[in-house]
């Protein structure tokens, strides 16, 4: 008991709007009822109207933290990669999305943040001090990131070069990185279509990478976006 310590909530005393916005949001009581019912209606919908196939759920780290990421063709995407984790783990999960896209309006921003637990990443100023709060609850706090370092939707399916700014989030941490490739995820829903069509979805979970030995600069950073785009490269690879 000695060793007990109360901490306030990372996003305590930010008013409801902020703090959707907020990369130390947390989620409450009412978060976790109703995104535990949207995971559940998820779940179904990605089974049953896109036939989801996972293969490589092994290679999923059995606790937090760790990272995921995959190839980015469509808004199908982050759902499909949470809905791969195993249950308990799923509370962890903050898909990081387009903070101009997600996080625009008061309508949308209620909607990404009490359903999805989405974190926003604001394009136009996603600068190292953003990055820093992401690794820093990365590695202080069971977290699950699901990212996407492309940076934007393919609007041809094809795989782009990876950014390098998820190097600043994991060099020189122990933190696995997974990587994942989705098949399927553009022709059901590419960037242009706003419903989906009933196309199947099927996702390869590669083994999970680490980058302790890497330096957190520059020049580590691009390492870590090339060994990554190579990872999720060769997943797509394996499938053709």
């Amino acid at each position: 008991m000695d060793d007990w310590q109360y901490k306030p909530a990372g996003d305590h005393g930010l008013k409801h709007e902020e703090s959707f916005k907020s990369l130390r949001r947390e989620v409450g009581l009412l978060g976790t009822i109703t995104q535990t019912a949207w995971r559940l209606a998820v779940r179904g919908y990605l089974r049953g109207y896109h036939r989801l196939r996972v293969d490589g759920v092994e290679h999923v780290p059995a606790k937090p933290s760790f990272v995921m990421v995959a190839n980015h063709t469509s808004h199908l995407d982050a759902l499909t990669l949470a809905a791969a984790l195993p249950w308990p783990l799923r509370r962890f999960a903050f898909p990081i999305a387009a903070g101009d896209v997600f996080f625009e309006t008061p309508a949308v921003a209620l909607f990404s943040a009490m359903m999805l637990n989405a974190l926003p990443m604001w394009r136009k100023s996603c600068g190292p001090h953003a990055m820093q709060q992401l690794r820093d609850r990365l590695l202080s706090e069971p977290t699950i990131y699901v990212l996407f370092p492309e940076g934007t939707r393919s609007r041809d399916g094809s795989l782009g070069r990876f950014k390098p700014g998820l190097g600043m989030i994991v060099a020189e941490s122990e933190v696995p990185v997974v990587p994942c490739y989705l098949h399927g995820a553009h022709a059901a829903c590419p960037a242009n279509r706003k419903m989906p069509l009933p196309l199947p979805l099927h996702l390869r979970i590669g083994a999970p990478l680490t980058f302790g030995a890497v330096k957190n600069e520059r020049a580590g950073w691009q390492e870590i976006a090339a060994k990554l785009e190579a990872a999720v490269s060769a997943l797509r690879d394996a499938g053709q």
